[in-house]
């Protein structure tokens, strides 16, 4: 970045904005944070939820936290340690799969434990499978983690070289779900080890192999959540940044950029008063910028919207169920995975349909298994997330149906065997909060959806919207709408990358030569 870089304002302390926030403190950069909320998050957000029982402290973001020393990376980058920030618990099993069939299979990320899981539930062939399936998702990672995932990009010609040819080799550019297949014919394995895809917003057997790397994230290099619940990440990693010199602001939303010639000069910002901070506009001036805000939030703030071939396409989006139960559910695992009966058919109704799961698969997680202090005494704490079309794709009144589809989730988890129905006429539920796409979208995010712009092979690297901002020298993006993309791991990376836009490229080992977990 040309030019003086001294004072960075950084629009929003989500997990992207304060990565970006460690990595210029630990460049040597004055740092100033605006944020809209009264705490630091974003869509790692938090919701208390109280009743006579007690208080159930709910995450209302990202329940999934892989790749820990992505946050070690941001600590470190101003001296301090991971562990002296967050008390990460390993989850053992990872996930628990549910199948329609009955069955159950536990995921779990030691190589051996999993592979014993795999023959006792599915035989000595589909075990040599997932051997065969760990090594290969292990050298997609080693593969992409540092020149795919972890660099910017400015030209499609910059990715051509011996790891392009790696990656082709490895049938990273063929298609997902077929490859799964071919290793593991067992489909119950299959769902386990391709339906990450859907985080990236496309069905797993349209997704490009390479996407096997979310799938690596979550099977194997493993799961972990820290105590107090996800909402500790983005406190510890605020807290970090106060302590390195910079200034937070909460309760401030950004409303516009000044600028001269080529470069920003102030960030414009008003109150909402509800915090004791002023509720007037004032400006921030500032040497550069990192915009985190979702996409359409930056356009606004930046004056316009890069001119692309076609529109961007957006993730499928989520009905997410809160659910604080007056009694515990011991037979759920921290995350459980129930799976319909339906597969490819679910897929293709939400994203090309845009209509809701006939035969709904949802991601049951009950982080009261791991810190049971996250709600009353003998209660638990549920969020079950069930995908959905974003309200570009599904024109659904959700004002209406979201009470229908609630009582419709909870008929579901019952025939599951995930019983919340009245006994002795009382329920199971204390207190729930349903959040639908159009509670999304009135947080600010695109077509509804937490999930940005899908990672479609035209969305994917450097045809992802780029974090430099055309016509602005000094601004630069970051978050799950830009490079790399979505999901904690990509959003703590882009932070990075965003500040070394600014600082210049900071030299960072090898992932070959760090240690890649591989179980065992």
């Amino acid at each position: 970045m040309p030019g003086p870089t001294d004072h960075v304002v950084v629009v929003g302390a989500g997990l992207a904005g304060l990565s970006a926030a460690l990595h210029l403190l630990g460049a040597g950069r004055r740092v100033t944070v605006l944020e809209r909320s009264g705490h630091p998050g974003g869509r790692a957000g938090r919701l208390d939820l109280r009743s006579r029982h007690g208080t159930y402290r709910i995450d209302t973001g990202p329940t999934v936290l892989t790749m820990p020393e992505l946050l070690g990376e941001a600590f470190s980058a101003v001296g301090e340690k991971l562990d002296e920030r967050l008390d990460l618990v390993p989850l053992s099993p990872a996930y628990r799969a549910r199948f329609a069939d009955g069955s159950t299979i536990d995921v779990h990320t030691d190589a051996a434990a999993m592979t014993e899981e795999v023959r006792a539930t599915c035989g000595p062939a589909a075990a040599a499978g997932y051997e065969q399936m760990r090594e290969w998702l292990t050298r997609l990672y080693r593969v992409e983690i540092d020149r795919f995932i972890g660099a910017n990009h400015d030209s499609p010609l910059g990715l051509l070289g011996p790891d392009l040819a790696r990656l082709a080799a490895l049938g990273g550019f063929g298609r997902l779900g077929p490859r799964v297949a071919r290793m593991l014919p067992d489909e119950r394995l299959a769902r386990i080890f391709s339906f990450q895809a859907l985080y990236a917003g496309v069905p797993p057997h349209r997704a490009l192999g390479a996407y096997g790397v979310i799938a690596y994230m979550d099977t194997v290099a493993g799961v972990f959540f820290p105590r107090g619940g996800m909402r500790r990440v983005g406190q510890a990693l605020a807290d970090a940044a106060v302590e390195a010199g910079a200034r937070i602001h909460y309760g401030r939303t950004a409303t516009g950029l000044e600028r001269r010639g080529g470069r920003v000069t102030a960030v414009r910002h008003i109150g909402d008063g509800t915090g004791g901070e002023r509720a007037d506009a004032e400006r921030l001036a500032c040497d550069a910028v990192v915009l985190t805000p979702d996409l359409p939030a930056v356009h606004r703030l930046v004056g316009r919207a890069p001119r692309r071939p076609v529109p961007l396409r957006w993730s499928p989006s989520a009905v997410v169920l809160h659910a604080g139960l007056r009694r515990t559910h011991p037979e759920l695992a921290h995350h459980t995975i129930s799976f319909g009966a339906a597969w490819e058919r679910t897929f293709r109704e939400v994203i090309d349909e845009g209509r809701l799961m006939s035969d709904p698969s949802l991601l049951v997680t009950r982080p009261t298994a791991t810190d049971p202090g996250l709600a009353p005494a003998g209660s638990d704490l549920l969020y079950v997330l069930a995908p959905c079309p974003n309200l570009a794709r599904g024109r659904i009144d959700w004002a209406r149906v979201g009470p229908a589809y609630r009582d419709e989730l909870l008929g579901l988890l019952a025939r599951r065997g995930i019983d919340l129905a009245a006994r002795d006429g009382a329920g199971d539920l204390d207190v729930a909060r349903l959040v639908t796409p159009a509670d999304w979208a009135a947080a600010g995010h695109a077509a509804g959806t937490p999930f940005s712009a899908a990672h479609t092979l035209a969305q994917t690297g450097p045809f992802r919207p780029r974090n430099l901002v055309r016509g602005l020298e000094n601004a630069v993006l970051a978050g799950c709408g830009t490079t790399p993309g979505v999901g904690v791991p990509p959003v703590l990376i882009s932070g990075r990358l965003a500040a070394q836009r600014i600082t210049g490229a900071v030299h960072r080992p090898s992932s070959r030569a760090r240690r890649v977990p591989t179980g065992g």
